[in-house]
């Protein structure tokens, strides 16, 4: 391959095709393909490489600390956890299709932020555009907007988001501004995006971090509207040390 070529195929973006021209030509050479099924088969290899670069590159702005998927989720040890109905639930991708949001309520160390990452990870599988943030981040950033005069920017860029996965949702207390500007949030986001939330405490608890009876119940009723819930108060702490014994 020439400079030229090397040039225009790199201007081109078609890295497959600059990665693997000399195994395209010796498959030509030999006959394995025919003109049109060689052509097909670049077409096809490039659209796989871009498809998959694409995916890679929603990963990493969604910023998910840990890439849980559904498949490794130990279901084995909450047998107490209603399998079907998260499986059900993440096969039928209603949560996406539909704008739903979903909320995982249970103590600390039960796999909440497993399941709702595996929920994210898959949207972004599905090529919608996704973000992990903890509670405590959120309403941080919220409250800079205040002060710098962001509220608009930040308030599109977290509209923007097809599925946003707010986690530890009751882990620190908010002042009212930040309330006012979560409860903003998600009104917006009201049955046009979907969200997914995990927290530690029931919704009868809520008060106790948000500290506003009226927007506490105003926001728990535009996040349980159109949405599941996920009871995990029940279950097992995945933190536990397994039993060498059994």
């Amino acid at each position: 391959m020439n400079d030229e070529l090397t040039k225009m195929l790199k201007y081109l973006r078609l890295g497959g095709l600059l990665e693997n021209w000399d195994t395209y030509l010796d498959s030509a050479r030999k006959g394995n393909f025919s003109h049109v099924r060689l052509l097909q088969h670049i077409i096809e290899q490039e659209y796989k490489i871009k498809k998959d670069n694409s995916r890679q590159l929603r990963i990493l702005r969604s910023k998910i600390p840990e890439k849980y998927v559904m498949e490794t989720y130990p279901f084995n040890r909450q047998p107490k956890l209603n399998r079907k109905k998260i499986l059900a639930l993440y096969d039928s991708f209603d949560y996406m299709t539909k704008n739903q949001n979903i909320i995982w309520i249970g103590p600390t160390g039960v796999g909440k932020t497993g399941l709702a990452t595996a929920f994210l990870m898959h949207a972004i599988d599905h090529e919608y555009k996704g973000r992990f943030i903890a509670f405590p981040e959120l309403t941080e950033i919220l409250y800079r907007s205040v002060a710098d005069h962001s509220e608009e920017k930040i308030m599109k860029t977290f509209l923007s988001y097809d599925c946003l996965l707010i986690d530890e949702v009751g882990y620190v207390e908010v002042e009212p501004v930040q309330v006012g500007l979560f409860f903003t949030l998600m009104h917006k986001r009201h049955k046009k995006k979907n969200t997914l939330i995990t927290s530690n405490l029931g919704f009868s608890q809520w008060t106790s971090f948000l500290r506003n009876d009226q927007l506490t119940a105003a926001l728990i009723d535009r996040l349980t509207e159109n949405s599941h819930v996920i009871n995990m108060k029940n279950c097992v702490s995945l933190r536990r040390k397994l039993d060498p014994a059994g």
